[in-house]
């Protein structure tokens, strides 16, 4: 096996140790049942681990991740979580999180993709497009691409909160609340931008 991939199974056996030394019986308890409280629809980026820039342990955070943290309605994968987070696992909070320096939100912005990439991102150039006007008149292009970061993960979770699935919930009765988050890779901090949801 390849030395880095040691490595890996190495760190692992290393943490499950320090895991069940600092919480005894913890993988006992998790094998059992898994009741998060939150579903976490973030991107595949490697700098944007959800349980620990939450700082929440396995079992806490149900998480879908994909390139650019894109919702789309005929993505199966995507509904199915969707799905079972809120009919099986009861999350009560739903949160589609974004991050500044997205290569996929880069890509659309700059209309560099190619192949599935391309097709993939393609409702972030869309996004791009009906508001070239404001991210024009934004002259650092640093800038621009953190908008356009931003008015992305808006728009993801205004579609979490138009699918199926959840409008059926909330109609119900049932406490389920969608935000709009976004991470910065430079300073680790994250912000909400919910109250732009409304």
């Amino acid at each position: 096996m390849d030395e880095k991939l040691l490595d890996l199974i190495r760190n692992n056996r290393e943490w499950a140790a320090r895991m069940e030394a600092e919480h005894p019986g913890f993988f006992a308890t998790l094998a059992d049942v898994q009741r998060p409280h939150f579903l976490w629809i973030g991107c595949s980026d490697s700098r944007v681990p959800a349980n620990q820039i939450v700082d929440l342990k396995p079992g806490d955070v149900f998480v879908h991740r994909n390139v650019a943290n894109v919702v789309r309605t005929d993505d199966t994968n995507a509904m199915a979580v969707l799905e079972f987070a809120v009919g099986a696992l009861d999350v009560d909070h739903i949160i589609v999180c974004g991050h500044y320096g997205c290569g996929g939100v880069q890509a659309a912005l700059d209309d560099s993709a190619k192949g599935r990439v391309r097709d993939w991102i393609a409702p972030i150039r869309e996004l791009a497009a009906l508001h070239g006007d404001a991210l024009a008149a934004i002259e650092d292009p640093r800038a621009r691409a953190r908008r356009l970061c931003e008015l992305h993960v808006l728009a993801q979770a205004r579609q979490v909160q138009g699918c199926d699935v959840v409008r059926d919930a909330q109609t119900a009765g049932i406490k389920l609340h969608v935000h709009a988050w976004i991470y910065d890779v430079g300073d680790g901090l994250l912000q909400d931008l919910s109250d732009q949801l409304a």
